[in-house]
C-alpha cells in the first residue's frame, strides 16, 4: 500500500523517454524513422503493422518525449527523429555507469588495503 504522505516526486525527461521506449511498437516506429528517413503517418502504417489512428497515438507520445518532431507539409505531417531526445537517457545512463563504476573501484581499494 502506499502512503498518501508520500512526497511528490516530479518525473525527468529520461523518464518519459524510457517510458515512451517501453511500447515494441513506438520502437518500432523509431527503427523505421531511422532506417527510412522522414515519413507520414500514412508511410509509416505501410511499415509498421498497426492502423493510422494508432500511429497517430504512438507519434504522439514519442513527441512529448522529445523523441520525434514534425513538420506541416501540406494538409500531412512529415515525423522525423529528434536525436537530441536522447541526450537526457544518455546523460542518465552515463550518470548511472559512471557511479557504478566509482563504486566498483572504491570496493577494489578497500578490498587491497584490507590484503594488506
Amino acid at each position: 500500500m502506499v502512503s498518501g504522505n508520500l512526497p511528490f516526486v516530479g518525473t525527468y525527461q529520461a523518464g518519459a523517454v524510457l517510458d515512451a521506449l517501453g511500447d515494441p511498437t513506438r520502437r518500432t516506429i523509431l527503427e523505421t524513422l531511422r532506417r527510412t528517413g522522414p515519413s507520414s503517418v500514412a508511410g509509416l502504417a505501410e511499415r509498421v503493422p498497426v492502423s493510422r489512428p494508432a500511429i497517430s497515438q504512438h507519434l504522439k507520445v514519442l513527441g512529448k518525449a522529445g523523441l520525434v518532431d514534425h513538420e506541416a507539409q501540406g494538409t500531412r505531417n512529415i515525423y522525423r527523429l529528434d536525436r537530441a531526445g536522447l541526450d537526457e537517457v544518455r546523460d542518465w545512463l552515463d550518470q548511472f555507469w559512471g557511479d557504478a563504476l566509482d563504486a566498483f573501484a572504491e570496493y577494489v581499494r578497500k578490498t587491497e588495503e584490507e590484503q594488506r
